[in-house]
């Protein structure tokens, strides 16, 4: 009875101690948690845009703390900022920036573009993109693996460059600056690169030809060759293969499975193997690689020098276009000239530009004339006269006169740094069709793991074939995938493509703009200002017992004292033809009717037919009839009389750009549906509609209706693009699938657009989506040779073909396949260089050039 009690006591003290000891555990456990959410916890201030009260200060704060993981919000309207606390492993800033914009609200953030060295392969890329994706403030990474540059979109209040810089270096891979910043180190670090390149792998053919030939051809026993062998190409091999290695340590050592490690391995184990077979260690002499393993390394090394180069001549649009800014201005201070870097340019400050010399920064003349040849800008060939009161552009050439400007726009605002800005973004930027490259390369590698290990597998344990045969199967197959190809597949091709559009004048905004002109079914125009010239134009002169110049010289006589756009269009003629126009006396307005004044004694009438009956004014029938017959064309008739005679009808139109019509058959020929979209009564719009070409016209649309009825469009047929030039077509340029704005118009209209023309010409429309059309064309064409490439070489080095035709891959030549794989992919992207489409060749023709053909 006495042991019982004892027993249970033993048991409850352990059962206590036990409890103690799981409590302490759990809280243990619950610490560690706390102390991790704690980590995970973090504070952000955001940039907001578009509020205009409390409320939407509320709004903002309503929409942010109903994410998950958002544990507060508070935002200050007079600051326009948004402090978030929030659990960084279930919300990311992406998510909290997103809540805000689907608020209805706008967030500043910042681009910037970094240029990457030491990328070998799309799962380097990857890589890059993880390490810069993990720093707090930054919102989006895009890697473009053929421009070797990563387009980061980032909150500057928590992450700064530098930390850019370091994760990047940290990942194993180099820095070299920013995108734009032409630093003479990050030259000669690519130059130097080029050189190890082509030095390694001309090192690699002077050892591996000669020890191939001896392979086939023994000049010596075969115990002596092997030793041979080893001596001769243990040195090669370690100078050629040794950067293969280490970027196969790197990201091993990163956990990123990319083909740096399959090189390494297919390398790696042939020249293992021929060590073990020339010491007897397992292996036998049959197992002599040495040959293959040095050629490997050099075919991969070849190839990496041969892509390295075609990549680095992606990016000559951008250089060009950097190569523009001048390094210095000369300014006026204190009544003499000083040179001063152009960065250190103020806004106001008064700069001098003597001939052969750049404009330094955007500005105003002040002060003297000259012609400046804006080609680089434009890719208008005829140099223009600028005199006082007229714009002047950074980086266009000054080249007979001496002027003065004042400086408006400096740094990052200038037009020549949004345009290198531009283009940057979108060559950055993944088209939708990169996501399919993107997945396939996700299972890629692992895939053709499984593959060489199969291949190993059935050649020797379930077929019987020799051991020697298995393994050159296995090594064949990791060197011959290339998923390489796939990864430069597209951003090489948008690379090329965007900058062959910039040369031409012709911006791409983003790659979804390629994809979407592609499957582009309508296009719709604005009138005034895109297929106008957007001011009045005298068109008709009518004369009646009176000379044209005559009748012209009085009307504008009396329309001089008019702010009339009509009359000034009269008076504009007038000056045109050198004719003398009097000064006017007893000037009088009759509101939308006409206008009446005394020139040389005599009373001159402008104005319509009500007016000049009111003023008992007899019209011939001839007039009446013409006036109809101008009206009937869409044009504005103001007739003109001579006291109570009529002396004639003078019309005038908002007249056609030249190019009009040419760009509308153009883009009919492409068969597209051609609409005009315009605020302008259905008469005068049908007639220009029938002058240009254009058979559907949608009339008297109020300027908030415009994006409207492009919706009305898309559902209809498709996928619309927007063409247009002013504030109030930017709705409808957002709204199209691809707005196209036009240089010469609003900037409000030219941040909606996905596609900036430079020039004031139609012809460029057409010539953006033919451009865009050929860059996609190109990205499936080199999307198909990667895909069948890979589909087609794997299973021949898998030794598919080996039981019906007795044809192997030797691990060399799978090699230098899967070299010139990739080589081919940014060949054919760089043919995009020189690429012209049809409707700037038709510009051409007409005696213009485009930027760089000159």
């Amino acid at each position: 009875m006495l042991s019982l009690p004892v027993v249970n006591t033993c048991v409850s003290w352990t059962c206590i101690i036990d409890i103690r000891r799981l409590g302490a555990y759990t809280y243990s456990m619950k610490t560690q948690q706390t102390s991790a959410r704690n980590d995970a916890v973090t504070k952000t201030e955001i940039k907001v845009t578009g509020m205009t009260c409390a409320m939407c200060a509320k709004a903002i704060e309503k929409a942010l703390t109903q994410l998950q993981g958002v544990s507060g919000a508070e935002v200050n309207l007079g600051k326009e900022t948004a402090s978030v606390e929030y659990d960084r492993s279930r919300a990311k800033l992406a998510d909290l920036e997103a809540a805000i914009r689907d608020a209805g609200y706008g967030v500043v953030d910042e681009k910037v573009a970094l240029r990457v060295g030491g990328m070998t392969c799309v799962m380097c890329a990857g890589s890059i993109e993880n390490a810069l994706s993990r720093l707090p403030g930054v919102v989006s990474a895009s890697i473009n693996l053929g421009a070797e540059k990563a387009l980061v979109t980032y909150n500057p209040r928590l992450t700064a460059i530098s930390e850019m810089r370091s994760a990047i270096e940290e990942a194993g891979y180099q820095y070299l600056g920013l995108e734009g910043e032409a630093t003479d180190e990050a030259e000669a670090m690519r130059a130097e690169d080029l050189r190890k390149k082509r030095n390694q792998a001309i090192v690699g053919f002077v050892v591996g030809i000669p020890l191939m030939i001896l392979m086939f051809f023994p000049i010596v026993s075969h115990h002596t060759m092997a030793y041979f062998m080893f001596v001769v190409s243990t040195p090669a091999f370690i100078y050629v293969s040794h950067p293969i290695f280490r970027a196969g340590w790197r990201a091993l050592k990163n956990r990123n499975l990319n083909m740096d490690v399959m090189y390494s391995m297919g390398i790696g184990v042939s020249f293992v193997a021929s060590i073990l077979g020339t010491f007897q260690i397992i292996l036998t002499r049959e197992f002599l690689f040495y040959d293959s393993a040095v050629m490997l390394a050099a075919f991969l090394t070849m190839g990496r020098y041969l892509e390295a180069r075609a990549k680095g001549k992606t990016g000559e649009a951008i250089k060009k276009l950097v190569g523009l800014r001048p390094k210095t201005a000369t300014v006026i201070q204190d009544g003499s000239e000083t040179e001063i870097a152009v960065e250190d340019v103020q806004i106001g400050a008064i700069v001098l530009v003597k001939p052969g010399e750049k404009v330094p920064v955007d500005g105003e003349v002040v002060a003297g004339e000259s012609y400046v040849d804006e080609s680089m800008i434009t890719g208008e060939p005829i140099p223009v006269l600028k005199q006082q009161g007229d714009s002047v552009v950074g980086g266009t050439l000054n080249q007979n006169g001496v002027i003065r400007f004042k400086a408006l726009k400096v740094g990052r605002d200038t037009l020549l740094a949004q345009i290198i800005r531009v283009v940057e973004e979108a060559q950055g930027a993944k088209p939708p069709v990169q996501r399919l490259a993107d997945r396939v390369v996700t299972y890629f590698i692992p895939v053709v793991l499984a593959i060489a290990i199969l291949a190993f597998v059935i050649w020797y344990f379930l077929l019987g074939n020799t051991l020697l045969f298995a393994l050159t199967c296995l090594i064949s197959v990791l060197v011959i995938a290339c998923p390489c190809a796939l990864g430069l597949a597209t951003p090489t091709a948008v690379t090329v493509g965007v900058g062959r559009g910039a040369e031409l004048g012709i911006l791409i905004r983003s790659g979804e703009a390629l994809e979407l002109s592609e499957r582009l079914k309508a296009v719709a125009f604005d009138k005034t200002g895109t297929l106008t010239r957007g001011r009045p134009e005298v068109t008709d002169i009518f004369p009646l017992e009176i000379d044209a110049a005559e009748l012209l010289r009085l009307a504008a006589s009396v329309e001089r004292n008019s702010q009339h756009p009509l009359g000034e269009a009269i008076v504009r003629k007038a000056m045109e033809q050198n004719l003398k126009i009097e000064d006017a006396e007893r000037f009088d307005t009759f509101g939308g009717k006409g206008v009446i004044a005394t020139v040389s004694g005599q009373e001159i009438l402008v104005g319509n037919r009500l007016f000049l009956h009111e003023r008992n004014v007899a019209l011939p029938i001839q007039i009446d009839e013409k006036v109809a017959e101008l009206e009937g064309d869409g044009k504005t008739a103001m007739l003109v009389a001579r006291g109570n005679v009529a002396c004639g009808v003078i019309a005038v139109a908002d007249t056609l750009k030249e190019t009009s019509g040419a760009a509308v058959l153009a883009l009919k020929n492409m068969g597209l549906k051609v609409v005009m979209v315009t605020g302008d009564n259905r008469r005068t719009a049908q007639a220009l509609a029938r002058q240009v070409g254009i058979d559907e016209v949608i009339a008297e649309v109020l300027p908030q209706d415009k994006a409207r009825e492009v919706e009305k469009l898309q559902k209809a047929n498709g996928a619309v693009a927007f063409v247009g030039d002013g504030i109030n077509d930017a709705p409808a340029l957002a709204q199209a699938d691809v707005g196209i704005a036009i240089g010469s118009g609003t900037d409000v209209a030219i941040e909606s657009a996905q596609i900036v023309l430079m020039r004031d010409d139609l012809m460029d429309a057409v010539a953006g989506v033919q451009l865009a059309r050929k860059v996609m064309a190109r990205i499936k064409q080199n999307i198909f040779w990667a895909f069948a490439y890979n589909a087609a070489l794997i299973p021949v080095a898998a030794g598919i073909l080996y039981p019906f035709f007795g044809i192997t891959l030797k691990p060399e030549f799978a090699g230098l396949a899967m070299a010139m794989s990739s080589v081919t992919v940014v060949s054919l992207s760089l043919m995009l260089r020189k690429y012209v489409p049809p409707a700037a060749q038709i510009r051409q023709g007409h005696g213009s050039r485009v930027m760089g053909q000159g």
